[in-house]
């Protein structure tokens, strides 16, 4: 289609279709993707999928028997459905077009061992936003907030299932909170800086469904290393070092 491009993901020779003008995946969602713990066999939804970038990388990074990618934009959607198909993984991954808010009466409570999300990291309020905007909606919480997401993603848990998220430092007394208020005890953080001495920009959080309290803090993770160049651990996730 006019303005759309095939991007290489450079692993495992999975491709993904893009819009030029809308939202993009970015380094968060391949993170987001290594980061979280989907094991063989498990059924996995990740919330707001957009382009479907984690749903293609989990599945050619996990023996996750199912994932469905849940997209309220239509647009995208339909053209995260055609990744999938062009990467032949439709016995694996389903994307459905619907709203977070509705996704327990959509799948049924206690349906998925892992949550995966990528949210809208900008609460409401502060400029004018236009809600026909791809790039707006995924930004900003125009069409589900942080609770909404955190809400939904208990619900669909199976009790000990894993929740995994990446989202803002900024926000993180809202998620914490949020995540005990529904359940999810947090278990594991990491902190994304862009470079040694500089601060966080990015956190990496798991949690388990009624699990026991016990919050680790794993060590941070650099983009780039002292010489401005990508740190090993990133040039091993991104899988540039085979």
């Amino acid at each position: 289609m006019e303005d759309e491009r095939i991007d290489d993901l450079q692993y495992k020779g999975l491709k993904i279709i893009q819009k030029d003008k809308a939202f993009r995946f970015g380094l968060d969602a391949v993170l987001l993707a290594n980061f979280a713990d989907v094991k063989k066999g498990n059924s996995v939804i990740d919330l707001g999928t957009g382009t479907g970038i984690i749903s293609i990388l989990l599945a050619g990074k996990t023996e996750a028997s199912s994932i469905v990618g849940l997209e309220i934009q239509e647009d995208m959607a339909e053209m995260a459905s055609r990744s999938v198909k062009m990467n032949c993984l439709e016995d694996r991954v389903k994307i459905v077009c619907g709203d977070i808010k509705e996704s327990v009466s959509l799948f049924g409570a206690s349906s998925f061992d892992v949550v995966v999300t990528n949210p809208p990291y900008m609460n409401r309020g502060g400029g004018i936003i236009n809600l026909s905007d791809t790039k707006a909606i995924s930004r900003h919480e125009i069409l589900c907030t942080l609770e909404d997401v955190i809400r939904s993603a208990s619900k669909l848990l199976v009790p000990g299932g894993q929740f995994a998220m990446v989202h803002r430092p900024d926000r993180l007394a809202d998620i914490i909170w949020l995540m005990r208020n529904y359940s999810i005890e947090p278990k594991y953080i990491r902190f994304v800086h862009p470079s040694p001495y500089k601060k966080p920009n990015l956190i990496l959080i798991k949690g388990s469904r009624q699990g026991r309290p016990q919050l680790k803090m794993l060590d941070p993770l650099y983009v780039y290393d002292e010489n401005g160049k990508y740190s090993k651990e990133i040039n091993e996730i991104y899988c540039r070092d085979e």
